[in-house]
């Protein structure tokens, strides 16, 4: 006998989350606020489950991880937790729907994972995917906003996978899909637009705070040129967007900036400086940037990277 099928749209009348931590949270908000009532919000404590349920909504229910089989089993179900705890709280989950299981879909929000750790889920009969926003949650409220904004990567069974990029667009944002197998590499993209580039002005900070500023000073000096360079690359490629020492192929600059970090006692500084700006030459190549040049700083840089 076939399994009955189930669209979107019924999928969507009953959502549950297990995970209250902020980006689960945000994504309640979201969904609530968007029409899509949350019925239930789980977590290992019972007090952040009732926490997260008032920040959702008033119809949210709040469980504790020891209630999981009072979740509703033919609906959407997202686990939210930490991504060391995912493959063992889909197998909590599936031993507590077992004879139960009748078609929902069950989708995590982790960005390293593939919707493979959901396997016990899959195999008590839920369709499973992954479905990972592209900004970063500090705050349930305002990540809750942010999530209208960002872009979603999905991967996972057909199924899950229409779901998820319907509620993308429920929830304002967009989406893309890429292999099961890619997840990994795909995160590490993400953590290097992101969580790299927030070490990367932790250090440029730390430069200028050698220069005499204060720490607060040297934040406040630099943030405008971040957003300034963020808005070049909204506008224009990396290529175009380059801007700067290595954009004009300055070989004098770059020199005094390799003198400086030299003396500066921080041997990850320069290391950066000199892998960050092999890449920028190539970039700056794209721009038309004067080719001999170029492979001079290029040799200069590759050998501080050697040594």
């Amino acid at each position: 006998m076939k399994r009955k099928a189930h669209s979107p749209a019924s999928i969507h009348k009953s959502i549950s989350i297990v995970g209250a931590g902020r980006l689960g949270v945000a994504l309640g908000i979201a969904l609530s606020s968007r029409g899509l009532p949350v019925e239930a919000i789980a977590s290992r404590r019972m007090s952040h489950a009732r926490r997260a349920a008032r920040l959702i909504s008033p119809e949210t229910r709040a469980l504790s991880s020891k209630q999981f089989d009072k979740l509703i089993p033919d609906s959407t179900l997202f686990i939210t937790t930490p991504d060391d705890a995912i493959e063992s709280v889909a197998a909590e989950l599936a031993a507590s729907m077992k004879g139960r299981a009748r078609g929902g879909v069950a989708l995590h929000a982790s960005g390293a994972l593939s919707s493979e750790v959901l396997r016990s889920l899959r195999d008590a009969g839920y369709e499973t995917g992954s479905m990972h926003p592209l900004i970063s949650v500090s705050d349930s409220v305002m990540g809750a906003k942010s999530l209208s904004e960002a872009h979603f990567c999905i991967e996972g069974q057909p199924r899950a996978v229409r779901l998820a990029r319907s509620l993308v667009r429920k929830l304002g944002g967009r989406s893309f899909s890429i292999k099961t197998k890619d997840k990994a590499l795909y995160h590490a993209a993400a953590v290097m637009s992101a969580g790299h580039v927030v070490a990367l002005f932790d250090m440029a900070t730390e430069l200028l705070e050698s220069c005499g500023l204060s720490q607060s000073r040297a934040r406040a000096a630099l943030l405008p040129l971040v957003r300034s360079t963020l808005e070049n690359l909204n506008r224009h490629t990396p290529a175009r967007a380059l801007t700067g020492t290595f954009a004009r192929a300055d070989l004098s600059t770059v020199n005094k900036h390799l003198a400086a970090l030299k003396t500066s006692d921080s041997r990850a500084a320069l290391e950066a400086y000199a892998l960050l700006g092999l890449r920028s030459i190539e970039l700056a190549r794209e721009n038309g940037a004067h080719a001999a040049t170029l492979k001079k700083i290029s040799v200069i840089l590759q050998e501080i990277l050697k040594n």
